[in-house]
C-alpha cells in the first residue's frame, strides 16, 4: 500500500474506493445530532431520570466507538460534576456498584456481548439504567424488561460512523441530572458546526484549503502521537486515534497531557523520531499531534507549548489543532469531525476501503461458542 496525496483531489477515485460510503456517513454527523436529540427527547430521558433523583454515580458501559460517548459525557460535565462518572469498556461491573447508581448501557448495534454482560448485572442488582442503541436489539430487551428508559436510534452502518446518534442521549441525560448546561440551542449550535465542517471537508474541496485533507496528509507515513490537553481534546483526541485504526487501519498512539509528559515524550529521543535527510526516501517516523483546549490547566498549559518546543528542537514535526467554540460539546465537535474526516481521506489516500474491519469480523468469529 502506497501513500499517493494526488488520490485526495482524484473525486472518481474517492468515490469508487469508497463502496461503503463512509465519506458520506461521516456527512450526516449533523443530522444525527438533530435525531438523537430527538429520540432523547421523546424517550423521556431527561424526565425519567431526574424523577429518581441524583445517583451516587455514573457508570458509562460501552466498546469501541459506542463508548466514546461515555468520554464525552465526562467531558461535558466537566471536573465539576457532583458525582463520579466512570467509563466502563469490559464485561464486569465493579463491585462497588449498586442500587443507589445509574449505569447507561451504549451500543450501536444493541448486541456487543460486554455491554449486554454489565447491562444484566446492573439490573440483577437493582441499578438504575438507561439503554442507549439500536431498536428491537438485546439491549432494548434487557431494558424494556427492567422497566428502564430506552433510547432506541436508527444506526446504520459502522457503529463509528454513528457517534453523534449514540452520543446526543448520554448529553441530554446529563442535562436531567443536572450534571451539564445542554438544551435545543446546543444540540442544534453542534449541528451546525459539523455541517459546517462538512461543507469545508467535502470531497470536492481540493486539499490545499480542505482541513480534511489537509490533516490526513500530515499524518501519512508518520507515526501519530496524539495528546489531548484537556478532557475535551483528550476525548477527541482518543477518537481521533480509534479512527485511523478503523478507518485507516493505521497505527496511533493516544496520549494525554499532563500524563504524557512523564512518559511518552521520551520518544522523541527513541528510533521513531531519527530522520535520515539524505535517504531517497523519507521512512515513517514520529509525528506530534496536540489538540488544544480554550480550557487548560495552567501548569497543562505550560507543558503543552514546552513539549512542542522540545519537538520541534528533536526534528518531530508538530501538527497543533484548536478547539473552538463556548460549550464543550461545541469544541468537541469541531476536532472530532476533523478527526472523521481525516482518517477516511488518510484511508483513501491510501486506496483503502474505510468501512470494513475484517481484522475484528475474523476476531469475533474466532472467539464465537
Amino acid at each position: 500500500m502506497t501513500w499517493e496525496p494526488e488520490r485526495l483531489d482524484d473525486q472518481r477515485h474517492l468515490s469508487e474506493a469508497d463502496p461503503g460510503g463512509m465519506l458520506p456517513a461521516v456527512a450526516a454527523s449533523a443530522a444525527h445530532v438533530r435525531t438523537g436529540y430527538r429520540a432523547a427527547v421523546e424517550a423521556g430521558v431527561a424526565e425519567r431520570l431526574s424523577g429518581h433523583g441524583r445517583p451516587r454515580a455514573v457508570v458509562v458501559a460501552g466498546v469501541g466507538a459506542s463508548a466514546v460517548g461515555g468520554d464525552m459525557l465526562a467531558a461535558v460535565a466537566g471536573n465539576g460534576a457532583p458525582l463520579p462518572i466512570v467509563r466502563l469498556r469490559s464485561y464486569q461491573l465493579p463491585g462497588w456498584v449498586g442500587a443507589t447508581d445509574l449505569v447507561i448501557a451504549v451500543s450501536g448495534s444493541g448486541s456487543a456481548e460486554e455491554t449486554l454482560s454489565v447491562a444484566t448485572q446492573a439490573v440483577r442488582r437493582g441499578c438504575s439504567l438507561l439503554g442507549v442503541g439500536a431498536p428491537h436489539s438485546p439491549l432494548e430487551a434487557v431494558a424494556t424488561q427492567a422497566s428502564a428508559p430506552y433510547v432506541a436510534v436508527p444506526v446504520s452502518g459502522e457503529s463509528r460512523a454513528n457517534l453523534w446518534l449514540l452520543a446526543t442521549p448520554l448529553v441530554v441525560a446529563a442535562a436531567g441530572l443536572r450534571l451539564a448546561q445542554a438544551d435545543a440551542d446546543l444540540f442544534e449550535r453542534v449541528a451546525k458546526s459539523l455541517e459546517d465542517m462538512a461543507h469545508r471537508c467535502r470531497p470536492s474541496s481540493e486539499s490545499f484549503i480542505n482541513p480534511g485533507k489537509s490533516l490526513a496528509m500530515d499524518l501519512a507515513e508518520s507515526l501519530p502521537m496524539i495528546w489531548g490537553t484537556s478532557s475535551v481534546t483528550s476525548a477527541a483526541a482518543y477518537r481521533l486515534a480509534c479512527q485511523l485504526h478503523t478507518n485507516a487501519k493505521y497505527p496511533a498512539i493516544y496520549g494525554e497531557l499532563p500524563e504524557a509528559d512523564h512518559n511518552q515524550v521520551v520518544a522523541f529521543d527513541g528510533p521513531m523520531a531519527e530522520r535520515d535527510i539524505f535517504a531517497d526516501t523519507s521512512g515513517r517516523a514520529l509525528r506530534l499531534v496536540v489538540l488544544r483546549d480554550v480550557d487548560e490547566h495552567p501548569q497543562v498549559k505550560r507543558r503543552r507549548e514546552a513539549s512542542v518546543r522540545l519537538a520541534h528542537d528533536r526534528g518531530v514535526p508538530v501538527t497543533e489543532l484548536a478547539a473552538e467554540g463556548v460549550h464543550p460539546l461545541e469544541r468537541m465537535a469541531t476536532l472530532i469531525g476533523l478527526a472523521d474526516y481525516a482518517s477516511t481521506y488518510l484511508a483513501l489516500g491510501y486506496a483503502i476501503d474505510p468501512t470494513p474491519v475484517s481484522a475484528i469480523t475474523e476476531l469475533k468469529a474466532r472467539i464465537s461458542p
